[in-house]
């Protein structure tokens, strides 16, 4: 080619990654937000394009490394300080004496339609409202964390995202975007620089914590303060100030200035799943320094024009890519191995360099070199569903050179699920990370995952696997003598004092003493058949939930103007406790707190469809499903603020630093509140946000497949940890087999079951239900649980012996204390149904077997009729083995416990953490002696059973 072409070919390609790298935020004052059209990178007027380097070193370069670094780093075993929030999730409420019989109303309940208005979007991503926040919920100014280190121009922040360190606490922790962590030096370490650490630790440096029964380790921890390269510049010192900016679901810039009044000078782009590691320059002088120590620096030529190459191998026997791409210059630029820690590069730099460690050789060489120049600046997602199927995608935005592929690391759960073309994508390169297994890098510029077993047809009712995995169906068909026990408790338990159990000072309790009422509703009513006792209770049920609508819990509800969200207003008052309800002010649980209110809502909106459209019921229930679950970024709250759809899983760790990175602890309430959003969006019939969290539902039991509910199989986990069955707490950095409020297995095995529900069947595989079952609660160990952990262990048993787990509920002398969140109703109604489903006896609930989406008001959609009253003699058979009700004289049906006697129940003392609290004097009314209705014709099956 002519020089003169070849010039002018250079010159092109420098505009083009000029253009490139427009918008991106490395320019202008850190002080406020600015746009970022006006914070292009400049090229300085002095800085033709034509500039040469012509001291470049092409040889290899390498140093003798007389003293040893340390590369054991450092691990933190106990639990971070955000751990004293949490209290034992079963110590709530638990129940209340019933004050006296409840009356069946005259007129019965009659559900409504629940197919959506219209079908589902191509990309159902879309808004579930875009107004403000509910009326009742104030807006208030300030917040106890401070916004801070944050350049975002007032718009709603992610609270709950990986890269939090950045800008919480002393912005001294990692951040993990997988498979490598970051962090933000300070000056001290190995190095002693003021950039940004990049680390990637082997899982033989994994420190592992001390053998329980078994010899299997409470816990693993990958090693911190490792730095194998950190980023840098030589303008950066002791005044360095690091801000954060475009806070998204799957990334952030990083922002380096050498002090607060200073131009930004380096950016890194941190997005998840990074392949190469990418440090934007402009006009400083770049060093690269290694607390592993470097051994050699090569250069290896340009693997594309305008981009640069050198392998670094490390003193711990690793490579790492190093590829530089000026801009505004030709040439080799000089990179020069200054000692064992440090490379320099010229000053008045202006470009990117990458570096991205490399276990696979030449092979491994070949795609970093594909994508070198190209690097990920955030991600945006698109799903579809239809039926049963769903797809979701991953697109990452693209800076520098255009026209190459996107080197990006996928983990497990994605890789199983991977389309035809984003497998053909694939790279022979891995790496594991820290808590997912090994990462596998693809070459692309996006993913596509498919889940083709979608939970479409779950509904309120109870709901089993089938037996080849694939699929399921509810069940509503129970035995005569199940019916009689379900209406006997769901009687006694709706006569309880609902306000005493829900309105409380915490919105975790105050959510699962409301769900608990609604599910014992919707049982009576659908399952049991007796609509009009059904309506008595959902009239309790809507005062109780009417509190909360009109703000007037014991802690109300405001909306944080600082960091944009719904939150407990607890702390913003003396003693500003961020610790007050698991640290809700904070952000931490949101979508375990939420979801409870948002099955609630959507079980009164299914039994009285006008309640819907009465005051602001439908709108606060959506404020609060936009605070945890929008699908959109809006002018009042983030996307997704809990869910991160690239784990799989939701954090529930809010605006609290953390040496190990977010956590959650509970995979059940997490996928309790996914179920929640797609009940209350099949009840409102919002298509979309019914089918997003179906599609969530599939994603969350394949995360927690390969990461959390750990199999003898499992591929992912260090095999020796596999023994503990459930992970515990997961952080981003390690893994410890125990809770924040105490180590018994039924602690940290129940955390993962609790709420039993609909979902639990198809969440919870039934091999991993019996490994963990054989592990923690077989032979009898299960009985010498106590408190309300008991009834939940039993009712998780039910998924593999639903046999002996309606025993166990069913038993005449049954006084075993429940869950706050948990009834007798239902879990008699569950545990049967799934005996049913086992024994070949199966009727679906008919209100959730609809497909169109037409707003039909066909016969079909008329709820049953209730079943006429036998005598108290009159049976029906039935094909089921659930026990019948053994004879009894007893005026009342056998297995409920009438009162007997005038007198006030005692209020239990705080002496474990699983009894229920005290009530003040006076909440229930006297107990008086009353004539039992007549319930006998509860003993004859539902009209329609066989």
């Amino acid at each position: 080619m002519p020089s003169g072409v070849a010039t002018m070919a250079y010159l092109l390609l420098v505009l083009a990654q000029l253009a490139a790298i427009s918008a991106l935020p490395a320019g202008g004052a850190v002080q406020g937000h600015v746009d970022l059209a006006e914070r292009d990178v400049p090229t300085p007027s002095s800085l033709p394009p034509t500039t040469s380097y012509s001291t470049a070193i092409t040889s290899l370069q390498s140093v003798s490394i007389s003293i040893l670094p340390s590369i054991t780093g450092s691990i933190l075993t106990g639990l971070p300080p955000g751990g004293i929030f949490t209290e034992d999730p079963v110590h709530g409420p638990g129940t209340t004496p019933s004050a006296k019989p409840l009356c069946p109303a005259e007129t019965p309940l009659e559900p409504g339609a629940t197919v959506p208005i219209q079908p589902a979007s191509a990309n159902i991503f879309q808004p579930i409202a875009t107004g403000s926040p509910a009326q009742s919920i104030p807006f208030r100014r300030g917040h106890y964390v401070k916004k801070q280190h944050i350049v975002d121009g007032d718009v709603p922040i992610q609270t709950n995202k990986f890269y939090a360190n950045f800008f919480l606490g002393g912005q001294g922790n990692p951040v993990w975007t997988h498979p490598y962590h970051l962090v933000w030096e300070k000056g001290v370490g190995e190095t002693g620089s003021y950039g940004m650490a990049i680390s990637h630790t082997e899982r033989h440096q994994f420190a592992y914590g001390p053998p329980e029964a078994g010899d299997k380790p409470q816990y693993f921890i990958s090693p911190i303060g490792i730095h194998h390269m950190v980023l840098s510049a030589d303008e950066l010192g002791d005044d360095t100030v690091l801000t954060v900016e475009e806070l998204k679901a799957f990334s952030v810039y990083a922002n380096f200035a050498p002090s607060a009044n200073d131009r930004v000078i380096m950016t890194l782009p941190c997005v998840q799943g990074m392949g190469l590691v990418t440090a934007i320059y402009n006009d400083a002088k770049p060093v690269v320094r290694s607390g592993v120590f470097f051994r050699s620096f090569e250069f290896a030529g340009s693997p594309s024009t305008g981009t640069y190459k050198w392998r670094a191998t490390l003193n711990d026997n690793s490579q790492w890519m190093f590829y530089v791409t000026p801009l505004g210059s030709r040439g080799v630029p000089p990179f020069t191995l200054e000692d064992k820690s440090t490379i320099a590069g010229p000053a008045g730099f202006i470009g990117m360099i990458q570096v991205g460690k490399n276990p696979s050789g030449s092979a491994g060489e070949e795609a970093f070199d594909a994508a070198a120049g190209a690097y990920a600046t955030n991600a945006t997602i698109s799903g579809s569903v239809d039926g049963s199927t769903g797809s979701y995608t991953l697109t990452w935005g693209k800076g520098g050179v255009q026209n190459k592929k996107l080197l990006m690391y996928a983990l497990p759960h994605h890789v199983e699920s991977f389309d035809q073309e984003t497998k053909a994508a694939l790279q022979d390169i891995k790496l594991v990370t820290t808590t997912k297994g090994y990462a596998q890098a693809v070459l692309a510029d996006q993913i596509t995952m498919l889940e083709n077993d979608l939970p479409s047809n779950i509904g309120f009712a109870p709901w089993a696997k089938n037996n080849n995995g694939a699929g399921g169906s509810e069940n509503v068909d129970l035995g005569a003598g199940a019916l009689a026990m379900v209406n006997n408790a769901g009687h006694a338990e709706l006569g309880q004092n609902f306000i005493a159990q829900t309105s409380l000072n915490s919105m975790y309790y105050s959510g699962k003493g409301l769900a608990k009422f609604a599910a014992i509703c919707y049982t009576v009513s659908n399952i049991a058949g007796n609509r009009n006792l059904a309506a008595s209770g959902l009239l309790k049920l809507k005062d109780a939930f009417n509190v909360f609508v009109n703000n007037t819990q014991p802690e109300p509800l405001v909306y944080d103007q600082v960091w944009k969200g719904v939150v407990s207003g607890a702390t913003y008052r003396p003693p500003y406790d961020p610790g007050l309800d698991f640290g809700n002010t904070l952000y931490n649980d949101h979508h375990f707190h939420y979801g409870y209110f948002l099955y609630t809502a959507a079980v009164i909106g299914y039994l009285d469809p006008d309640w819907l459209d009465q005051g602001s019921n439908k709108e606060w229930v959506n404020s609060l499903a936009r605070d945890f679950a929008n699908p959109v970024t809006d002018e009042y709250f983030p996307f997704q603020r809990a869910f991160d759809w690239f784990h799989g899983h939701s954090w529930a760790k809010g605006l609290f630093e953390s040496g190990d990175g977010k956590d959650q602890e509970s995979t059940s309430e997490d996928t309790f509140a996914t179920y929640a959003l797609k009940m209350w969006g099949k009840i409102i019939r919002d298509g979309n946000m019914e089918a997003r969290a179906n599609l969530q539902l599939a994603l969350q039991a394949r995360s927690l497949r390969n990461y959390f509910l750990m199999t003898s199989d499992n591929k992912n986990q260090p095999p020796s940890f596999l023994q503990n069955k459930v992970t515990g707490i997961l952080f981003e950095n390690k893994i410890d087999h125990t809770t924040y409020f105490g180590a018994n297995p039924e602690y940290i095995e129940g955390i993962h079951m609790i709420p039993l529900n609909p979902t639990s069947a198809y969440t919870r595989q039934r091999q991993f239900v019996k490994e963990e079952w054989d592990r923690y609660f077989s032979n009898g160990r299960v009985d010498q649980v106590q408190g309300g952990w008991k009834a939940i262990l039993y009712a998780n048993y039910a998924l593999i012996n639903p046999q002996a787990a309606y025993d166990f509920f069913a038993d005449p002398n049954f006084n075993t204390q429940l869950d706050g969140g948990a009834s007798r109703t239902w879990y008699l109604a569950y545990t049967a149904a799934l005996l049913g489903v086992q024994q070949g006896n199966v009727q679906a609930d008919i209100h959730f077997t609809d497909t169109s989406p037409d707003d039909s008001t066909s016969e079909e959609h008329e709820p049953p009729v209730r079943p006429s009253r036998p005598s108290p003699t009159q049976t029906k058979a039935h094909n089921t083995a659930v026990p019948v009700v053994p004879a009894d004289d007893r005026p009342w049906p056998h297995g409920f416990n009438w009162p007997q006697k005038t007198g006030t129940a005692a209020p239990a003392s705080h002496a474990t953490p699983t009894q229920k609290a005290t009530y003040p004097d006076g909440d229930d009314e006297p107990v008086g002696e009353i004539e039992s209705p007549d319930m006998s014709w509860a003993l004859q099956d539902k009209e329609g059973d066989d």
